[in-house]
């Protein structure tokens, strides 16, 4: 696993105007009554779009993208640890693994996706998922929901987006759970949040999501044991952000 193939990034990541409603092709995995199944038969999430607002979903081995045409993007992609991803997070524990995946695996396609994304805080939180790292990024141009906008003055940058993002590592799998706050490009103007009062309500989404997965395979009992001392993942101190990756040389 030198170099995951990211394609939360490949296909969320797309322009804004290649966001369109379209017809998706045939699923990886499968949808069993309100729930989609991962192809791998790892987990089980409800539905979070509806076909009649628009909702879409899109997947591949390792991920799943649920779309609509209002305000939900929500990408769930989970990452088999070879063996030396496996010997990183016992060398180098839980946090700072976090850390190490997200700037050498996730942020470098962002970056490389959208110039200019950034990390704008980072928190990792020991008791969720025996430990979860949670990071808030701004990426220019890559919200989903530029279209949707009533105005646009065509001299001005594109809106930038903000997406929440939680990693954590489960029986060996690396997950990452991102979805984009829509109302920070769609209220314009209006829009009045703080950084933090953004931060708490993509915490709170994204913990929600984690609760309504149904994990197949169970914890160990470290992370048993973490989450049942506190099961809703409660805030922990500020954590510098992970730094970016250096470049691949060619």
């Amino acid at each position: 696993m030198s170099r995951l193939p990211l394609v939360l990034l490949a296909l969320a990541a797309l322009p804004a105007a290649l966001a369109e409603p379209v017809t998706p092709g045939p699923l990886v995995g499968a949808i069993e009554g309100k729930s989609y199944v991962s192809p791998t038969g790892l987990f089980r999430f409800p539905l979070p779009v509806l076909p009649e607002l628009g909702g879409r979903i899109t997947d591949t081995d390792n991920v799943v993208i649920f779309q609509d045409d209002y305000n939900v993007l929500c990408t769930i992609a989970a990452f088999p640890m070879d063996a030396t991803q496996r010997w990183e997070h016992n060398t180098r524990g839980t946090k700072d693994y976090l850390a190490y995946f997200f700037a050498n695996f996730v942020m470098p396609d962002m970056q490389s996706a959208f110039r200019g994304a950034r990390v704008q805080s980072a928190r990792f939180t020991p008791a969720l998922a025996g430990g979860a790292l949670l990071t808030y990024v701004l990426l220019p141009g890559g919200s989903m929901f530029a279209h949707k906008l009533a105005f646009v003055d065509p001299g001005a940058p594109p809106p930038e987006a903000k997406r929440g993002n939680l990693v954590f590592v489960r029986s060996g799998w690396v997950f990452v759970i991102s979805v984009e706050l829509a109302e920070h490009v769609l209220e314009g103007s209006s829009y009045r949040k703080t950084a933090a009062e953004e931060d708490e309500i993509l915490r709170n989404r994204l913990i929600d999501h984690y609760h309504k997965i149904a994990f197949t395979k169970p914890a160990t009992e470290a992370e048993k044991d973490l989450e049942s001392k506190n099961p809703y993942g409660a805030p922990a101190p500020l954590v510098e952000p992970p730094a970016a990756a250096e470049p691949a040389k060619p």
